[in-house]
């Protein structure tokens, strides 16, 4: 380990996680294990298992941690607070879809100890540079590989633990690196020695070939060559000078070559493997849009079904489902409310078996973590199956437990001609649901406060598998006619949602009002997508239209939200639970503007008399096609797909366009065979792109099988508008969305007008 890893390893904390200790994991009021928790002396494993489990163990990496709750922060712990004082109770939450760890010490000193301890080492490895990472990269999987513990690798050992890297090489030149790492001449390694064998594995010929075209010596890169290489290949027209005097003080790790002016091979690496040599564009990883627009004119991450964790039938309702989706930075929720037997509300998918939750909590919940990820404002989708009680009895619990952030009056008493932006609604939360009358007449105290149920039918938002999935006679007549009444106290809450049937395009031209706005099964949408496209646009740059999965989607699986996005509709509702493509284009497209939930339109969804139609984009005004071309390189440290002994990957690479029609396409390299360590393709795919601000680009590496489907390995989404073109590389992530370093793509992009 480097200095910095003897000094953690030495803090009081981590040593008590060194040494063990024995927590209860508890699963449930029922399920409460004694298990022993030891972290490893990589400073980076923790190990648990029970006592008579024998050899047989569980690991997790502390970099899969994303935080740790003191006390009782889980609903788990909340259900057994009586036994356990919060003192002792921790909990540990996970990247990604991964379900939380819930842990009882046996004193509040551990407890402290625990808490404290992973609290610093998430910090020490979210705080290492790209060099450290590597290094314990590759230290963590000596300590995997070192059986006997003794700090020493023979050739064969080392050979064994390059196939578990995903490495397959030649025997003579494995076996010459070696004898040149082993400079104590033991004929074994030893963990410093490894790594510098492992480096001259990995040694990059394809990075080093681009840096013997610009480096005059072939030793270096003096300042000016790296300015004419940072101006003719990563297309950098201003102010080249000071940009290769920063990447020098940045990445170089040899003060010699820093003295220089110059930047040695290693330094050209670490730059093209950092943040700023990625694909995507710097300035726009950050909060870079203009957020005054009215709320129309963006599109907002949205969950369908928020409270579930899994399927719509079965699956287990929770308010971890809201806490993840929130800090993922969805800015719309929904809440499917039923009468509860207590006189409580509950939220649950109705009519099944899921689990129900308390609507009390949700809020509660929600009040926490809702302003976590983003500032911007948080609509919460209330579906309401209750009946005039318990409604009333949520609008308390929404007054009381939010508060100011509930936002329940018009921001400056005028009735509007256009929404609020997400700037003037920071830190707000917004109640979407039905509304006896407009905003027009709050003061008219005579209105009826019956809202029928048939509009919600054919609305679809009650979101049973009902008009839109189903022929009409399958629905009860009864239940098409029954009138549901609307309490007054939760009507008043709604502002500038207000749920409306819709009523066509024409209707919405001549009597809608901007702060209406009607819910579309995915079937409809589509439907309104390929008959009355451009109707669509016009209709989403006033008011908002929100699409939720089709009902017969009971696996808790998604459509493709590329279709609703190309007419402008802003809120597309997700399952966020169900990982996969889908969810890969949701995360792409809000990884922009500092995942705020919030992407401000193009210019052409955004005016009232837009003409643009996603079928014809080259009857834009401004229609400007490019072309795409992607040369791919190489690939690095891809992970392994099937843990058997001896497989190693037969990488592809391919390159997906997700965006107007007409942009829709798919290039695939060849496979290379068992090397999921430095393939090389030196491939170059092509595109065209029509409607480059809608499209999004997806890089997906896959495992080649020619005798069944293709095995995912990793994946990266990012806008089209976003690229940065070049040399770049491409940061893999899981099915999870989850980062999977050290693996990534070397490519280089260019981007021309078609002529």
């Amino acid at each position: 380990m480097d200095s910095e890893g003897s000094r953690i390893q030495d803090d009081p904390d981590v040593k008590v996680m060194l040494a063990g200790s024995t927590l209860r994991k508890v699963r449930s009021r029922s399920w409460k294990k004694q298990r022993n928790f030891r972290l490893l002396e990589d400073g980076l494993t923790i190990r648990h298992k029970s006592r008579w489990a024998g050899k047989s163990h569980s690991t997790f990496s502390v970099t899969e941690v994303e935080a740790v709750r003191e006390g009782h922060q889980s609903e788990v712990l909340l259900s057994i607070a009586e036994e356990f004082p919060a003192d002792l109770c921790f909990t540990l939450v996970f990247h990604g879809r991964q379900g939380n760890l819930d842990l009882v010490a046996e004193s509040p000193e551990e407890a402290q100890a625990w808490i404290q301890g992973v609290r610093k080492l998430i910090h020490k490895a979210q705080t290492m540079d790209e060099k450290e990472r590597l290094d314990q990269w590759v230290c963590d999987w000596f300590q995997k590989a070192d059986k006997n513990k003794d700090g020493k690798m023979n050739f064969k050992e080392a050979r064994k633990l390059l196939k578990m890297m995903n490495v397959e090489m030649n025997e003579e030149h494995a076996l010459h690196l070696f004898t040149m790492a082993d400079k104590s001449e033991s004929d074994s390694l030893e963990i410093e020695e490894f790594v510098h064998f492992y480096k001259m594995l990995t040694q990059r010929d394809e990075v080093w070939k681009v840096f013997q075209d610009y480096s005059g010596d072939g030793e270096k890169l003096m300042l000016e060559e790296l300015e004419n290489f940072l101006k003719i290949e990563q297309h950098e027209e201003e102010s080249s000078a000071e940009h290769a005097q920063e990447l020098i003080d940045r990445y170089e790790p040899s003060e010699t070559a820093k003295t220089q002016g110059a930047m040695s091979l290693d330094g050209f690496q670490m730059y093209l493997c950092s943040q700023e040599g990625s694909i995507f564009k710097p300035e726009h990883v950050h909060l870079h849009q203009d957020m005054s627009q009215p709320l129309s004119h963006y599109f907002i991450s949205s969950s369908h079904n928020t409270y579930l964790m899994e399927d719509q039938l079965r699956g287990q309702s929770s308010l971890e489902a809201y806490i993840k989706a929130l800090k993922r930075g969805c800015r719309c929720v929904e809440v499917d409310c039923w009468d509860g037997s207590d006189g409580e509300p509950v939220v649950y998918h109705g009519h099944t078996l899921t689990s129900k939750i308390l609507f009390k909590d949700v809020i509660s919940t929600v009040k926490e973590y809702a302003f976590k990820a983003s500032d911007f404002p948080v609509i919460l989708s209330l579906e309401n199956h209750c009946g005039m009680e318990q409604q009333t009895i949520m609008a308390q619990h929404l007054s009381q437990i939010l508060g100011d952030t509930l936002l329940t009056t018009l921001l400056d008493g005028q009735v509007p001609q256009q929404l609020p932006s997400p700037e003037e609604l920071k830190g707000k939360i917004l109640l979407k649901a039905k509304k006896i009358g407009g905003l027009e007449d709050c003061l008219d105290e005579t209105l009826t406060d019956d809202v029928s149920d048939e509009d919600e039918m054919a609305n679809g938002d009650a979101e049973s598998p009902s008009a839109e999935d189903l022929p009409a006679e399958c629905l009860n007549q009864n239940e098409k006619k029954s009138k549901s009444k609307l309490s007054r106290e939760l009507s008043d809450l709604v502002v500038y949602c207000k749920s409306v049937h819709f009523h066509g395009f024409e209707h919405a031209r001549s009597h809608a009002k901007c702060y209406e706005m009607s819910s579309f099964s995915e079937s409809k949408a589509k439907r309104l997508v390929k008959e009355t496209g451009t109707d669509f646009v016009q209709y989403n740059t006033k008011q908002l239209s929100r699409i939720y999965p089709g009902g017969l989607r009971t696996d808790s699986s998604n459509y493709n939200p590329q279709d609703m996005w190309n007419v402008g509709c802003q809120i597309v509702a997700l399952n966020f639970q169900t990982a996969g493509l889908e969810m890969d284009l949701n995360d792409g497209l809000f990884k922009q503007n500092g995942c705020c939930g919030y992407v401000l339109k193009p210019d052409f969804m955004r005016d009232g008399n837009t003409q643009f139609s996603p079928e014809k984009p080259e009857e834009r005004q401004d229609y400007k096609p490019l072309r795409l071309s992607i040369k791919v390189i190489s690939g690095q440290q891809l992970p392994k797909v099937n843990q058997k002994e001896g497989s190693i990957v037969d990488p592809l690479v391919r390159v997906e366009i997700y965006g107007a029609p007409q942009d829709q396409a798919k290039e695939e390299t060849s496979h290379i065979n068992n090397n999921g360590f430095n393939p090389e393709w030196n491939e170059i795919l092509n595109f065209v792109i029509h409607t480059p601000e809608l499209a999004l680009v997806r890089f997906v590496v896959e495992d080649y099988d020619k005798a069944s489907r293709n095995d995912f390995i990793g994946q990266f989404t990012l806008p089209f508008t976003c690229i940065q073109t070049g040399y770049r590389h491409i940061h893999l992530l899981s099915k999870d969305g989850t980062a999977i370093p050290p693996s990534s793509l070397f490519i280089n992009i260019t981007i021309s007008e078609l002529t």
